[in-house]
């Protein structure tokens, strides 16, 4: 059977192309959807995604009704489609779905440029967000900011900007200034700005951007943010906004980036309270943030108390910013811990770059490669890339195993852990990697083997 999602997916062909036209067109044609709701817009490098999700709870425990936009997904394209903290259920992908694509399939014959996959996708959301008529929607940019389709909605209650880095140079500029002038293209009229970019030239970008636009700017790159104390439970961090005391928040979302994230949004929500945009209970509030969770980044999966003996984490960390933020993460959750590094990349990544980061963290590796038709680097290139590369100290790092799929490079690093002392697995990398790993650690992923190593009998627990 033919499911929305495969049927999205004939739309890659297509590309990422940016640009409004197409989805202005598809919107159109679907009686603009969108034009109904009251949105948060989030833009960046690193830490959209998390900001969003920080938004989505706090204002959801404060009981706001919130619709959630982000991708890619980790396990399942569901995922994307957020209202009141549940997934899109499968037949609501088909409703909406399926008119999104009747509407893109009338522009193709009418001799229309065809809507990308993410252009489809970002119409069915709209479709299913009208449904359900949310207080407010969290809408996470997919590339850049200017020519992305979600860059149609006309007046946000807030454009957020959470960081500008080196990533999609291919697409978006080979400079943080130029980087920054296309995410900066989410800012719109007369509509505040928070933005969390601490690079000069880049923030000096989005000012001027503001500035022109007739929008307020909040900058709180220098605004001072403290993990008062941080666990691979969690952490618990505390800043002032504004003269705004927001002490003692406690999230599940580990890593001084994400207390940075958290910042950013706090500091949303609180321009939008200042504004009598919401209202917010402080323990409400602190309630729903404390419950945020982002598969995939630095989560913890199992500790040593399991059949592992040691703790099991994932990050997506695929590009310089973020294989930053993990090293130092790492450093700061697992201190002196022995660490073994399952990873693999897709090409046009800062491989080299990455790497350098990995092996501060640990210099036994297990290269693999995600299950990405097209883009993913293999595995035996990606070894090339690690034996390439050097530790803090300047030593080689050390190739383990070379495994062609994530479910070897599982195997393997579970039969590492438990011969050679390892105190923590790290699989990191692509996130299409991390997707893979995720649902096989969670059992959603039928590999027989897997299953023989973790129960000992082969049986389908």
């Amino acid at each position: 059977m033919t499911t929305a999602v495969d049927k999205f997916h004939e739309f890659d062909r297509f590309g990422s192309v940016l640009g409004l036209e197409r989805v202005s067109e598809l919107l159109k044609r679907l009686g603009s959807p969108q034009e109904s709701m009251k949105y948060i817009h989030v833009a960046g490098t690193n830490g959209k995604g998390s900001v969003c999700k920080f938004l989505e709870r706090g204002l959801a425990g404060c009981g706001y009704k919130v619709g959630l936009y982000t991708s890619p997904y980790i396990e399942k394209f569901n995922e994307r489609i957020q209202f009141d903290g549940q997934m899109i259920t499968d037949d609501e992908l088909e409703l909406y779905g399926d008119q999104a694509l009747a509407k893109a399939a009338e522009m193709v014959a009418d001799g229309l440029d065809s809507p990308t996959e993410f252009e489809v996708v970002m119409a069915t959301a709209f479709l299913y967000f009208k449904s359900k008529d949310p207080d407010i929607v969290i809408l996470e940019v997919g590339m850049g900011g200017i020519g992305d389709a979600t860059n149609v909605i006309e007046k946000p209650l807030a454009s957020v900007i959470t960081s500008i880095g080196l990533d999609h140079m291919h697409v978006l500029g080979d400079t943080l200034a130029e980087i920054a002038v296309n995410k900066a293209g989410i800012i719109k009229k007369g509509c505040p700005v928070i933005s969390n970019v601490k690079d000069h030239e880049a923030a000096a970008v989005i000012a001027k951007k503001a500035y022109e636009m007739g929008s307020r700017l909040y900058d709180v790159s220098k605004i001072r943010c403290s993990v008062d104390w941080i666990s691979p439970e969690g952490q618990q961090v505390s800043c002032e906004l504004w003269h705004t005391d927001y002490s003692e928040v406690v999230t599940g979302m580990i890593g001084r980036h994400q207390a940075e994230n958290l910042k950013t949004a706090l500091a949303t929500i609180e321009v939008l309270r200042q504004n009598r945009d919401i209202s917010i209970e402080r323990s409400r509030l602190y309630a729903g943030i404390k419950e945020a969770t982002w598969p995939g980044r630095f989560e913890v999966m199992f500790t040593p108390e399991s059949d592992w003996k040691a703790y099991v984490v994932l990050d997506g960390a695929h590009n310089d910013p973020g294989a930053e933020a993990l090293q130092q993460t790492v450093a700061d959750v697992f201190p002196d811990k022995k660490v073994i590094v399952v990873a693999g990349m897709v090409e046009k990544k800062e491989t080299d770059k990455v790497l350098a980061h990995f092996g501060r963290i640990g210099r036994d590796f297990i290269a693999t490669q995600p299950n990405y038709e097209g883009r993913a680097m293999d595995a035996a290139a990606f070894a090339g890339h690690v034996r390439a590369a050097r530790d803090e100290e300047g030593q080689p790092l050390n190739i383990l195993a070379t495994c062609d799929t994530p479910a070897e490079a599982v195997k393997a690093a579970y039969e590492a852990v438990r011969d050679g002392g390892y105190d923590v697995v790290l699989f990191t990398g692509s996130l299409y990697l991390i997707g893979e790993v995720r649902s096989i650690l969670t059992g959603r992923t039928d590999y027989d083997y897997y299953r023989t190593i973790k129960y000992g009998d082969g049986s389908n627990k």
